[in-house]
């Protein structure tokens, strides 16, 4: 008979310590979480380190690989900013390859999806509207903050509009660490509760008439899931890209 632990959909969310370290009463143990962040990470030099190296003429799979993920994102970031926005490409390469690779990791089975915890988005979102700040402040000074004043708007209508827009600035990066957050928690349980029914099916001994129906729609879940996990980088990314254009051109 299987285990709690085994059926329920909110035990592959659950932090595990994998060792302790409480420095002055500090926990600072190092986590699953923590380490399928490291393995992101591994896994992101080894295709852009080790697939750029040799830089040939006729690419091989990683150099094929590392090439078109620079292109994707670059041609996204100046589609929506232009070339001025080339000089954020690090930072957004960066975040899309981190939300990828995590997603992707996040898909094999025992792995653990860190994107899963809207502690780890929401940081990725407060950092995104952080540097939007930083960046239209240093770069345009007070006339930055033009961007909560829309122009071409009646007088006395002007202080409910400035509102709208803060609140509006204000509720990004939340939009943006519930967005990620929310799709990649509901996917996995999706597909944990449906592999669940297979396999109550398969030991009550109804496998050969029953089994079959959700056992397909786990597989199309699956795949479904690949795609949000694409998705969901690439949403991120373009949103990240949007709120940028805002700090270059904060005018309306």
């Amino acid at each position: 008979m299987a285990s709690g632990t085994e059926i329920d959909p909110i035990h592959q969310f659950e932090l595990q310590k994998v060792f302790e370290f409480k420095p002055f009463g500090l926990d600072l143990s190092f986590t699953n979480s923590s380490l399928w962040m490291i393995i992101a990470v591994a896994v992101i030099s080894f295709v852009t380190i080790i697939g750029t190296s040799k830089r040939s003429v006729v690419p091989g799979r990683l150099q094929s690989l590392a090439e078109m993920a620079y292109e994707f994102v670059a041609s996204t970031l100046t589609g929506v900013t232009g070339k001025e926005g080339m000089k954020f490409f690090p930072f957004v390469f960066s975040l899309f390859m981190f939300v990828f690779t995590a997603n992707m990791l996040g898909m094999i089975p025992g792995a653990f999806t860190t994107t899963s915890h809207v502690i780890v988005t929401a940081a990725f979102a407060v950092l995104v509207i952080s540097v939007v700040l930083i960046a239209g402040i240093v770069g345009h000074g007070s006339h930055f903050f033009g961007l909560f004043v829309p122009s071409g708007v009646p007088g006395w209508l002007l202080p409910f509009m400035v509102v709208i827009e803060v609140v509006s600035f204000i509720s990004r990066p939340i939009s943006l660490a519930l967005r990620l957050f929310g799709n990649m928690l509901a996917g996995h349980i999706a597909l944990k509760v449906f592999g669940g029914f297979v396999a109550a099916l398969i030991a009550a001994g109804a496998a050969a008439v029953l089994a079959p129906l959700p056992l397909l729609l786990a597989i199309a879940l699956t795949a479904l899931e690949f795609l949000v996990a694409f998705l969901q980088a690439y949403v991120f990314t373009i949103l990240t890209c949007v709120y940028l254009n805002d700090a270059l051109h904060p005018g309306h």
